[in-house]
């Protein structure tokens, strides 16, 4: 009976050679591309090349580096080739001529040949990348680099999305005009690569946009072609503050959403949606006006309005039906596969009491609501007046707010002037600050006239002389202390 080439490897080495096919297994096994295994296990695709070519033609046995043909030409001991590794695995690392020299001491203290520096150069070069990766970068790296970990790839729409941030490349204007770059969040279908919502804003990352994303993505969208919608099993994000507030911690508890996040500082497994904003800086972006992609400053000429709306487009006619490069699936297509029915809240006005901010509670007055300086009214709160009510708002569009009684929907209050308008609460917020700028000028404009008036007849009544000051002819004489009415008195 053969003899199995496995059967002549140590322990090591059938320790090495199953390490390596577990790396490989998604793509010997599962038919997972190669290049994508070896991009999310962090290997070099080269490497994995070589070790899938030598697995399929030896099996297990052949993923074990092979010894060299010269090896035994070496002549190098165990102890000095122990010690050439050892040096090179020195912190910080040492170059190969200097290994070269401290191996030609060491080789003449243990009575050896000195060996020539192509063989210390071998020595070094078959060393485990990974060890050489830990010795000299930190266990940071390594894990980074090397740690097997369990990568869930989700099986059907909406078992898990992923919810990130970015800043885009472009200049825009903002509601005085000036130039200022956007904020996008992002809410992606890991299953079908398909945006399920996202949210544009010139403020950074905050609970608030990501409320707001998760909003629209949960919800039916108004535009045809956009089917994405429905509760999440799980929202995988990052460590971010607004990915970890309290407020997303009892949304997701009240929609039976689990939340994960990534290591700190460890961002596994968002490589999805890192990809798709990559698309949207190759693809968008540069083809509208204000784009810089080396961050130079660009006359911005677009409003986040219209921003909004290019984004969308691209979102929906462009991205949504094109197949992906790794499903192979177009992502609109792939998420309404298999007929698949989505978990939904009772109502959008549910979805509001969860998602949108709570301002203060207010009360009803005969005349409306007052809310951020403006009034809102509906006829439904004429039952009411009297009432503490809770107002939720959607602060890109403080046209209308959403009032609540007791944890229930009363009324959607609009905001009569500005009706028929989309203004965002920033915009009436800067508004009334320059309001006040303009009016604390007046004010202060005002009493430095009265100062100087004041000052130029102060001079006036000091730098006159005895002449010009008026007799005052004396009034009856009183007991006690006399008021005095001039300096010289």
């Amino acid at each position: 009976m053969a003899q199995s080439p496995l059967n002549g490897l140590s322990e090591a080495e059938r320790a090495l050679a199953f390490e390596r096919f577990e790396l490989l297994r998604p793509a010997l096994e599962e038919g997972v591309p190669l290049a994508r295994v070896a991009r999310d296990r962090g290997l070099a695709l080269r490497s994995a090349q070589r070790w899938a070519g030598q697995y399929r033609q030896d099996g297990l046995a052949g993923l074990v580096r092979k010894g060299r043909s010269d090896r035994g030409k070496r002549h190098l001991s165990d102890t000095l080739r122990q010690a050439i590794e050892g040096l090179a695995l020195k912190k910080p690392p040492l170059s190969a001529a200097a290994i070269h020299r401290q191996a030609v001491i060491l080789a003449e203290r243990l009575g050896e040949p000195p060996p020539t520096y192509r063989i210390v150069y071998a020595v070094i070069r078959d060393l485990d990348p990974a060890l050489l990766t830990l010795a000299h970068e930190g266990t940071k790296a390594y894990t980074e680099a090397y740690d097997l970990i369990h990568r869930h790839e989700a099986t059907a729409p909406n078992a898990v999305w992923q919810a990130d941030h970015t800043e885009l490349d472009i200049w825009l204007k903002d509601g005085r005009g000036r130039p200022e770059k956007p904020w996008l969040t992002i809410i992606l279908d890991d299953y079908s690569r398909a945006i399920a919502g996202y949210a544009l804003s010139f403020s950074a990352p905050s609970a608030i946009h990501t409320a707001l994303a998760l909003r629209q993505a949960i919800w039916r969208k108004g535009r045809p072609g956009w089917q994405v919608c429905g509760i999440p099993g799980i929202l995988y994000s990052d460590h971010g503050s607004d990915f970890t507030s309290r407020h997303l911690e009892q949304v997701a508890a009240d929609l039976k959403i689990r939340l994960v996040n990534s290591g700190v500082g460890r961002p596994r497994g968002r490589g999805k949606i890192e990809r798709f904003f990559e698309s949207v800086s190759q693809v968008l972006l540069p083809r509208l006006p204000g784009s810089a992609p080396a961050g130079a400053r660009q006359k911005a000429e677009l409003t986040l309005a219209e921003m909004t709306v290019e984004l969308e487009q691209f979102l929906v006619d462009e991205y949504h039906n094109e197949p992906h490069t790794t499903t192979g699936f177009k992502p609109q297509e792939r998420w309404t596969s298999g007929g698949f029915l989505p978990r939904m809240p009772e109502s959008l006005e549910q979805l509001d009491l969860l998602l949108l901010t709570v301002p203060k509670t207010r009360r009803v007055h005969p005349d409306g609501l007052r809310f951020s300086g403006l009034r809102y009214i509906d006829p439904t709160l004429a039952a009411y007046v009297g009432e503490e009510v809770l107002l939720r708002y959607d602060p890109r569009d403080i046209a209308e707010v959403r009032v609540f009684h007791e944890g229930r929907f009363v009324c959607r209050a609009v905001c009569q002037e500005l009706a028929g308008e989309t203004v965002p609460l920033r915009e009436v917020i800067r508004a009334r600050e320059r309001r006040r700028r303009e009016l604390r000028r007046t004010i202060q404009d005002r009493r430095q006239v009265v100062e100087s008036l004041l000052e130029a007849r102060r001079g006036d009544a000091t730098a006159g002389t005895p002449e010009d000051v008026p007799e005052i002819s004396p009034g009856p004489s009183r007991p006690g202390r006399t008021l005095k009415r001039y300096a010289d008195d």
